[in-house]
C-alpha cells in the first residue's frame, strides 16, 4: 500500500472541504502560477495545464508526495467566466446564465514527484439555469456572497435554487474537485482510499 503524503495544491477552502470526503490526512499548499489563458486556448487544455502547474508549483516543496492539482472554468455560450471578485460581476455572471446551459470544465492531475508519474483529465459538468429575475440574482448574491467562485455561485448551499437541472458523472466536479475520478487516479498510484 502507497503511504505517500498527499497535497492538494491549492489554498481553495472548498477543495480542501471536498478532500476531507475521503478521510486521508493531506496537506495544503497554496501555488504561486500565472492563470492567464494563452491565446487560442481552450477551456479543456487551459484547466489541463493550469492544473497541471498548479501540482508542479509544489513539487519542489514536496519532492516525494502525491500531489493533486485541480482548475475550473465556467463556460457560458463559448466564453470562459471566472470569478467575479466584485458584486457587479457577480450580477452580470449569473444574468448571462439566466436560461441558459453552462458547462464547467474541471482539470485534475496527479503528480507522484518520487516517480514523476503524471495523471491528468478533464471532467466536464453541466448546469441548466432557470430564468432569473434580477431581484433574485440580487437576493442571492446579497445572501451568498459567491464573489470567490466560478460562475458567481455555490451550488452546495443556496445556489442550488438557481437551476433547473445537473448533469455530470460527480457531483463535486461542480464544487471544484472531481473525487470519483481522483479515487481512480489515487487507486492507479497504490493508493487505497478505502
Amino acid at each position: 500500500m502507497n503511504n505517500q503524503t498527499v497535497v492538494l495544491a491549492s489554498g481553495s477552502k472548498y477543495r480542501q472541504m471536498l478532500l476531507q470526503k475521503l478521510d486521508f490526512p493531506f496537506k495544503s499548499h497554496s501555488p504561486d502560477i500565472d492563470e492567464t489563458p494563452f491565446d487560442d486556448e481552450s477551456p479543456t487544455e487551459l484547466v489541463k495545464r493550469l492544473s497541471r502547474e498548479k501540482a508542479q508549483a509544489c513539487r519542489n516543496a514536496h519532492p516525494d508526495a502525491l500531489i493533486i492539482g485541480s482548475d475550473q472554468v465556467c463556460v457560458i455560450n463559448g466564453r470562459i467566466l471566472g470569478k467575479p471578485h466584485t458584486h457587479e460581476r457577480a450580477i452580470e455572471q449569473l444574468s448571462l446564465a439566466s436560461g441558459q446551459h453552462v458547462t464547467f470544465y474541471t482539470g485534475l492531475t496527479l503528480l507522484n514527484a518520487a516517480t514523476n508519474n503524471v495523471q491528468t483529465d478533464v471532467e466536464p459538468f453541466h448546469v441548466h439555469f432557470r430564468q432569473l429575475t434580477l431581484a433574485e440574482i440580487e437576493r442571492y448574491i446579497t445572501r451568498e456572497q459567491p464573489l470567490d467562485c466560478a460562475g458567481s455561485f455555490k451550488c452546495e448551499s443556496l445556489g442550488i435554487a438557481l437551476f433547473e437541472k445537473l448533469e455530470g458523472r460527480d457531483p463535486n466536479t461542480l464544487v471544484g474537485l472531481p473525487l470519483i475520478r481522483l479515487c481512480e487516479m489515487l487507486r492507479a498510484e497504490g493508493k487505497a482510499v478505502l
